[in-house]
């Protein structure tokens, strides 16, 4: 008895200490990551949202081959383990194969996490063509008055985009006091990503960083003068013809938008994102981003990385498969991924609650599996 007494005694005086630590400090988003102790698929459930609305839509056709096509029980159950909760192939600009789980359908909202990177970094692009932003070589601090001295007013936007600022952003997703934690759980995405230090030279090292995501999207608001979600439903969801509104979570009611992950939206109206990068750049022949800036997207920086390794599987916040080149993909925490497949004109969208550990030069398990599947269907 007297052992759990002071069991108990012990965990009240934590609790304590680290309640007394979280309101001193001022950071008091911990209690919200201690209570959802995990992201997960639904929580533009947990947070404010902007909506990104959408225009006239266009339904995607479906295929004379609609959900006949092979499909492997090696892959469905790679899938199912992994808490799949929909797939979808396009190949030819039509519905071939699609399967959703756990409630899922066509139309359900789920969070998009780090493919939302991708939509930023075509947000640059449209701001590029529009002339909102006349170079990647500016330098950050045109935008972000935090970035105009020192180390830091080296940093240019093509920095952000390569992943290579030389911040010391740290990108731990179990460390409760990371600056990642308290970008997603925080009130105050703003003053959280400017208030980094450069410890490395800019462009010199490669190294994934939400850090540098959300300084593009700051810096989009600074260029545009629009929230990312108007300029999101103004250059992609309103073109594109997305069929629902998505939903862009935010820091706190009518804040700024984290446009490192928390873009939500469905299974076809993602693979819309595909389809635009599939025939690059452009809508149904309207060019949307710049050709020159596609081309750069989706070709590997060859920034040394951490590994000193030269970086050969990402672009402009775009992963490429290194053992074929040609395949691009965006991809989120927990295996959301939008893969691209040029040579059979073929998009894949996979949503779900969970990703293999194993990777192979950078390509989760599960992304092998789907493009092996996706280049074997004639």
């Amino acid at each position: 008895m007297k052992t759990l007494k002071r069991i108990l005694l012990g965990l009240l005086v934590l609790l304590l200490f680290f309640s007394l630590y979280a309101v001193v400090s001022g950071k008091t988003y911990l209690f919200k990551a201690v209570y959802y102790n995990f992201a997960n698929i639904d929580d533009y459930k947990k947070f404010s949202n902007n909506t990104v609305a959408v225009a006239k839509p266009q339904p995607w056709q479906l295929s004379a081959s609609y959900n006949k096509i092979p499909y492997p029980d090696s892959l469905n159950n790679l899938l199912e383990n992994l808490g799949t909760v929909g797939v979808l192939m396009i190949k030819n600009d039509s519905i071939v194969f699609e399967k959703y789980w756990d409630g899922y359908s066509d139309s359900s909202i789920s969070n998009s996490f780090s493919m939302a990177k991708s939509i930023t970094s075509l947000l640059i692009g449209a701001a590029l063509k529009e002339g909102r932003i006349k170079s990647l070589q500016e330098p950050i601090g045109n935008y972000l008055p935090e970035f105009t001295e020192g180390e830091k007013a080296k940093i240019k936007i093509i920095d952000l985009l390569t992943m290579s600022s030389g911040t010391d952003w740290n990108e731990s997703y179990i460390n409760l006091f990371s600056v990642t934690s308290e970008a997603y759980y925080g009130p105050d995405v703003y003053k959280t990503a400017t208030g980094v230090s450069a410890v490395v030279p800019a462009g010199s090292l490669h190294k994934y960083k939400s850090g540098d995501t959300q300084l593009l999207g700051l810096l989009l608001e600074k260029a545009t003068g629009k929230t990312l979600s108007e300029y999101a439903a103004e250059k992609l969801w309103g073109p594109l013809g997305a069929e629902h509104p998505a939903l862009w979570s935010t820091d706190h009611e009518k804040g700024n938008e984290k446009a490192y992950c928390c873009f939500n939206s469905n299974t076809r109206d993602f693979a819309r994102i595909g389809k635009l990068m599939l025939d690059g750049g452009k809508w149904n022949g309207t060019p949307i981003i710049d050709s020159t800036y596609y081309s750069n997207s989706i070709k590997p920086c060859m920034i040394k990385d951490t590994h000193d390794n030269p970086c050969d599987y990402y672009g402009y916040q775009w992963w490429i498969d290194p053992e074929h080149p040609e395949i691009f993909y965006a991809r989120g925490i927990l295996g959301q991924y939008i893969i691209n497949i040029p040579s059979k004109k073929m998009i894949i969208v996979r949503l779900g609650k969970r990703t293999s550990p194993l990777r192979v030069r950078t390509v989760p398990k599960e992304v092998r599996y789907l493009i092996n599947w996706g280049k074997n269907i004639n």
